[in-house]
């Protein structure tokens, strides 16, 4: 069973940047389109953006042209590159599957964007 380990989220002022990371264990991780989901207190948890196969990426249009999604398959390792980070853009952060049955959640990564 896949299990995926969040991290590298914080405080960040407005306008600043993060780095997330998703380490998946298993060898099934390059095989799976994996996407970074964003929930926010009192909403459904939402795709920000995914990572199809090959170097195709989909972002959700709150965050377009702000963050860039990449993976290294051989480090069985997604990242996330946040920049021009805005106060909505503050949830907790998880990977997993975007497409096809998805696996248990991690405990995500905070991040917060506040002055």
């Amino acid at each position: 069973q896949v299990q995926f380990v969040e991290s590298g989220g914080g405080l960040v002022q407005p306008g600043g940047s993060l780095r997330l990371s998703c380490t998946a264990s298993g060898s099934a991780f390059r095989f799976y389109v994996m996407g970074w989901y964003r929930q926010v207190p009192g909403k459904q948890r939402e795709l920000v953006a995914s990572s199809t196969f090959g170097s195709g990426t989909i972002y959700a249009d709150s965050v377009k042209g702000r963050f860039t999604i990449s993976r290294d398959n051989a480090k069985n390792t997604m990242y996330l590159q946040m920049n021009s980070l805005k106060p909505e853009d503050t949830g907790v952060y998880y990977c997993n599957r975007a497409v096809g049955a998805q696996r248990d959640w991690g405990q995500g990564t905070q991040v917060t964007v506040s002055l």
